[in-house]
């Protein structure tokens, strides 16, 4: 397994710019992610590890080894598709003997050895001889895995491979991914635009936007503690008043959004103008600090809970409650710990 370092990577193609001075350092044996919205960056800054495109600027290296001027082949890296590429005339077992093309099977293995192998850690035993169109797209994806895994490579990239699934299959397959990557300890990087899919999985995560990080940390971190305005907007569906502190004292500030003060746990100087990040959550009906009154608009029943979206002064307002039953103008507070302060 591999340490993988992005440093001051930059990619034009002509006058846009795709990636921007990123700058990333992926642990051996770790599962990372890169999420953001579509255009972001995300793509490119994989395809720039695997060597698919050469970055404009900027280094990339495996174990301190600069890798950045390297073919693909030459870097020991196995790549899965959003689109899973799985050749069509050939069988199962001879796509996932496909990955092997350039190398020898790990540990003295015979090709049909390897191949058993990753068939039974994908669940994929006794199907070798099916043909790819015989597959379900779940079982495609996992074909596609195994054949990325035959190599024994030292990083695995992953770009989207669950966006053409179904929500409850991708649930199912993102926990497999997860068990493999953990029982092989291949240092891993996924590219995903969903954040819940993101926080779920990885042991770090790196938010984008933009062709930049905006963000990296482990989930929680990133959920509780966003560290910019978009990494908060983007993650977790939080709500964000935009203010200027009046006060200031104790760990505590007073802000001023449009005349209505809230209190909130943080550091902050008067006059400043800063973002308060609420979580749905953490906003309770009849709550007993820092009150304000919206109207609901739409609700949209989740099961344990129920989200509604509520407006207050023309700005939307996320919030949850196991309450079914709202409507009308109803009473919001928070406490000033569960705020964020931006």
């Amino acid at each position: 397994m591999a340490d993988l370092a992005l440093a001051d990577v930059h990619k034009t193609f002509g006058d846009t710019v795709a990636l921007d001075g990123v700058s990333l350092d992926v642990a051996s044996g770790e599962f990372f992610t890169l999420v953001g919205p579509s255009g972001c960056g995300k793509t490119t800054t994989l395809r720039t590890i695997a060597g698919l495109e050469p970055p404009t600027a900027g280094t990339v290296s495996f174990d301190g080894r600069d890798v950045t001027g390297l073919a693909p082949e030459d870097r020991d890296v196995g790549v899965v598709f959003q689109n899973y590429a799985l050749f069509p005339h050939m069988s199962v077992a001879e796509n996932v003997a496909y990955g092997l093309r350039f190398t020898d099977p790990p540990d003295g293995q015979t090709v049909d050895e390897r191949v058993t192998e990753l068939l039974e850690l994908v669940d994929l035993a006794g199907m070798g001889e099916r043909d790819p169109d015989q597959l379900s797209g779940g079982q495609q994806q996992r074909v596609a895995l195994a054949r990325a895994l035959a190599p024994a490579p030292s990083v695995l990239l992953l770009d989207e491979p669950m966006s053409a699934l179904d929500a409850r299959l991708r649930e199912t397959l993102r926990r497999q991914v997860k068990r493999i990557q953990s029982e092989l300890g291949v240092t891993t990087v996924y590219v995903t635009h969903d954040q819940a899919e993101a926080l779920a999985v990885s042991d770090r995560v790196a938010v984008m936007h933009e062709g930049r990080v905006e963000q990296v940390g482990r989930p929680r971190e990133i959920y509780e503690r966003p560290a910019t305005r978009f990494v908060a907007s983007f993650v977790g569906e939080n709500t964000l008043f935009d203010g200027t502190v009046t006060d200031a004292g104790d760990g505590t500030v007073t802000v001023d959004v449009d005349g209505t003060t809230f209190r909130v746990t943080g550091d902050a100087t008067p006059g400043e103008p800063v973002t308060v990040c609420v979580r749905p959550t953490a906003l309770v009906v009849e709550g007993d600090a820092n009150r304000f009154t919206v109207t609901v608009d739409t609700a949209e029943f989740l099961g344990e809970t129920t989200r509604y979206y509520a407006d207050w002064d023309d700005r939307t307002v996320v919030f949850r409650t196991p309450d079914p039953d709202l409507s009308g103008e109803i009473t919001l507070g928070f406490d000033p710990d569960e705020a964020r302060l931006i």
